[in-house]
This record gives structure tokens, sequence and C-alpha cells, in this order.
């Protein structure tokens, strides 16, 4: 028997969102610039197109949903061995599109909700990815413990109170192989008694449904080895895997169930696919694991933390408003302030953390003091000093031909460039250029040499950061990681940008 919304106040509690939710809910923020212009805007074309196309969803949110779900559906632990690759699924999309629509912070349709799983997502404030959300469920596994969610016992009458897990075990339930989400800007949402002007309303659906009562979402064992026959033995990134499997619509399976069973006999997988014939069998494999953004502490200023190197990009640890080190300024800050402190006064990010992105501005004669966002900064009047400014750090998702120049222009004074997600299989999907090694001239694609420096892999894609540099005299070619770079001396015109990992 399938737990329902209105029965869980024990077991499974699909009407559950308090950690999800509370989590999210962020006064005194930025406004959604970035997502009001994909959703919100009816005048534009894009709007237009979405409408003709039916789409929900732009195709970069889609990307970087389900790459996300099939990461750490992959990752679980203790391992799963029938965990199934996930894919899109448009009759999904168009669902969770009509659900999104009616604005009501429930599950819902009724009459669908034993033929789907669910899990809602919403925020008001900042703006946020879609994967904010994707991986607030997967850390509900905090609360779990595999194979069955015993602790996890909320209680929800009018708002969830305690803990909640069952957004991460719809997430990892093994035979939910199918997903299609939906984003939707509501005004006025009703939000367990809070009206949000302007709310953010993801809805993903699942299907085969999971949270079935009494079972537990995966079996534990060596991953594949228990992949539904279907699936031919194929394996990848530790879930079973069908070639060409982005398009499949498999035949459904007998109706299985995730009993704690013995792991049984290992079964033979088919080897990976052979290379392309032009393909050369020593790629010459590079991995880079060099970042571009830092990681501080609390109370770190910028003043220490700029010496001898650039600065960009710092992520913060959650929990700085109970110590977020001496903030000196308003608007622009002292070069002796707190890095987080500066983020969470300016609002740019809250006490979870997050990542932030910082611009020198020079000597300016005075900072004013103002209490902003729980963080009282200081002032200091006629004294001058070294200032810097904080920027927020967006996601975009861009395609396998994307150059620097869309999202990173070489401008003064300097822009950050936003944190990218490229997709997977630029190797052989596409023959845009790549001219350099390490330092890439900016007509290059962004994600092929992000691939051939060793930053992200082919089959995966991933997250990457860019960082835009002087032009460089000579760009020198090489082999590596199946991409042949060109080599290009004093070129006419161009700058240059070097690529990191994100980890």
């Amino acid at each position: 028997m399938k737990c329902l919304p209105q029965d869980c106040l024990r077991g499974f509690g699909l009407l559950c969102f308090a950690q999800t939710v509370l989590s999210m809910v962020v006064p005194n923020s930025t406004h959604l610039e970035a997502i009001l212009e994909k959703y919100m805007d009816k005048e534009d074309e894009s709007w237009v197109f979405k409408q003709r196309g039916k789409r929900a969803i732009t195709e970069g949110d889609m990307h970087l949903i389900l790459d996300l779900h099939n990461k750490l559906r992959g990752q679980v632990y203790p391992q799963a061995s029938n965990m199934e690759y996930m894919v899109w699924d448009m009759e999904l999309e168009r669902s969770a599109e009509h659900w999104a629509h009616t604005c009501l912070w429930e599950h819902g349709p009724q009459h669908m909700l034993t033929q789907i799983g669910q899990n809602l997502g919403a925020h008001w404030g900042r703006d946020r990815p879609p994967t904010f959300h994707v991986q607030a469920w997967y850390d509900e596994v905090r609360d779990y413990s595999y194979p069955y969610p015993q602790e996890c016992n909320p209680h929800c009458p009018f708002r969830c109170s305690g803990s909640v897990c069952t957004h991460y075990t719809q997430m990892v339930w093994a035979t939910s192989s199918r997903i299609g989400c939906a984003i939707n800007v509501c005004y006025n949402m009703n939000v367990w008694g809070m009206i949000w002007t302007k709310a953010v309303y993801l809805v993903c659906n699942y299907s085969p449904p999971g949270n079935w009562w009494g079972h537990a979402p995966y079996k534990h064992g060596r991953p594949c080895s228990a992949c539904p026959p279907s699936y031919g033995g194929g394996c990848r990134d530790n879930l079973c895997y069908k070639e060409n499997g982005v398009e499949r619509r498999p035949a459904p399976e007998l109706e299985e169930t995730n009993y704690i069973e013995p792991e049984p006999e290992p079964r033979s997988r088919t080897q990976p696919p052979t290379p392309y014939p032009n393909d050369n069998v020593d790629r010459n494999e590079v991995v880079s694991t060099l970042q571009m953004c830092q990681q501080m502490d609390c109370e770190t200023k910028l003043r220490d933390r700029c010496k001898g190197t650039t600065c960009n990009r710092y992520e913060c640890p959650p929990g700085c408003l109970t110590s977020p080190g001496k903030v000196i300024g308003t608007g622009y800050y002292d070069m002796q302030s707190s890095v987080c402190g500066a983020g969470l006064h300016a609002g740019i990010i809250d006490n979870d953390g997050g990542w932030v992105d910082v611009t020198r501005q020079g000597r300016k004669p005075n900072f004013s003091k103002s209490y902003k966002n729980g963080i009282q900064s200081l002032g200091w009047v006629l004294l001058s000093a070294n200032a810097f400014k904080v920027f927020s750090v967006p996601v975009k998702a861009v395609t396998c031909e994307t150059t620097v120049a869309q999202f990173c222009p070489y401008k003064r004074p300097a822009r950050h460039c936003p944190r990218l997600y490229c997709p997977r299989n630029c190797l052989h999907e596409t023959r845009a250029r790549v001219i350099g090694t390490e330092y890439y001239l900016d007509k290059s694609s962004i994600c092929r040499a992000a691939i051939h420096a060793g930053v992200i892999q082919n089959h995966s894609g991933g997250y990457l950061d860019v960082q835009p540099v002087d032009s460089r005299r000579l760009y020198s070619g090489s082999y590596q990681n199946a991409i042949s770079s060109e080599s290009l001396q004093n070129p006419s015109g161009g700058k240059a940008f070097r690529v990191f990992a994100v980890i």
C-alpha cells in the first residue's frame, strides 16, 4: 500500500516540507532577476517560444536537474545494486507544469498521486538555481538510516515538524527512472499561512512512483549487479544504463520491490563502448583539480586572503551569522572586513553559506555603518582605505559551442563570469575549436577547453569556473583527453581565459 499525503503522519510522510522550505525563506534579499526573466516576462520571445513549444522549463534547467539527480543517485551509501539511470519524460513535465500553475503549496492533483511520485520546492527573495532544491531534498539523507526511515516521523497538521526524509527517498528510489519538472513564478502564494508575493515554485514528478510503505528505496549490493534485464547488463556511474538512454522509453518492468535480500551473484556486464575510429588509444589523460573558488572561514578578512593571489570567488561556510567577523561599510566594504560577513550584510548569502564574488574598488574616503540582514557593520568617516564589493554567483547552463564572449565580456570595470554547467558528450557532438593549453583564446569552446584541461569529463559534463585573463602572445596546442587543441602565435585581437574545477 502506498502512503498518500493525507495519511502521512508517520512512515514516509509525503506531505512534509519542513526542512526543504524553511531553509528557503530568505527575507530582506535581492530580487529574482534571472528566474523572472525566464519564467515571468510574457512579452519577450522566450515566453512565446515556451508557450508554442509547451515547455515548462528551460533546456538548461532541465539538464541541471536531471544530471544532479543521476549524480546523486550514483553515490548513495550504502551502495545500490539496482539503481536505474534517470531520463527526462515530457509527459511528466507537462503534468508538473499543470500543477505548478495552480500555485497550491500541496501535493496534487489528487487523482494522480497513486500514479506518480512528487517533490516540491519553493523560494523567494534570492535567485537560486533549481539544483538548490534538488540538493536540499537529497540532504535529508542525514535523517535517514538505510533501509527504513524509522526516525523520520514528522508531524504535519498545518506545517511539518520533525525529521523529513521522503524527498530523499523519492530521489533515490531505484525504479523511479523517469522525471519531469516545471518551474512557475506564483504571485501571492500561500505557503503554510505566509503569503509570498513572488514565489518560484518547482514541481518534480517521478515515474514509476516511489516511497512505498515498508520497502527500502533500493537494494544494497555491488553497483549494477541487480539491474532489471531490459538494461542488458549496461552500467554507467554506478547506475543501470542502456545505450542511448537519454531517449529511452523502457517497457514496463515486472513489479519490483526493494526487500533486503542477500547480494546476488555477479552478472556479466557489457564492455564500455568502443572508441570512435579516429580516437587515439593513448588519450594522454589529464585531470585538473585546480579551483578558482577559495574556501574560507566566517571571519577571514579579504585583506588577509588577497595577498599574493587573485581576489575573485569565495565559498563561505554555513553558520556565519553567529560569528561573522568584523564588517566595515555599507555597499562597499573596507579590506579589513570579513568577506562572509560582508556577503551576509549585503544579502548575497544567508546563514546557509554560499558563493560570493568580490571586486576590488580602490580607495574610498569613508565607510558608513548600518544594520542589515542580522549584521551590524561599522563606519569610518574621513578615513580613506581600499574597498571591495560583493556580488552573487549565478549559475548558467551552456552548450558545447558556447564561448566566453557570451557570459564573460571583457569590459572595464571587470565583470565576473557565472559558474557554468557543461552538458555531457561535447567531445564528439561538436567540432568547436580549442586554441591553446591552460590558457585558451576566447574563440575557444568553453566546454571543450574544460575537457582538454581535465576540469570536466566528457561522459558526465559538469560545473566549472571561468577566469578571463589578458591575451597571450603564443597559444600552444597539445593533445589531451582526446582533444587536439590548436596553436596560434600573435593573434590579432581577442583575449584569453582559464578554466577551473568545481569540487
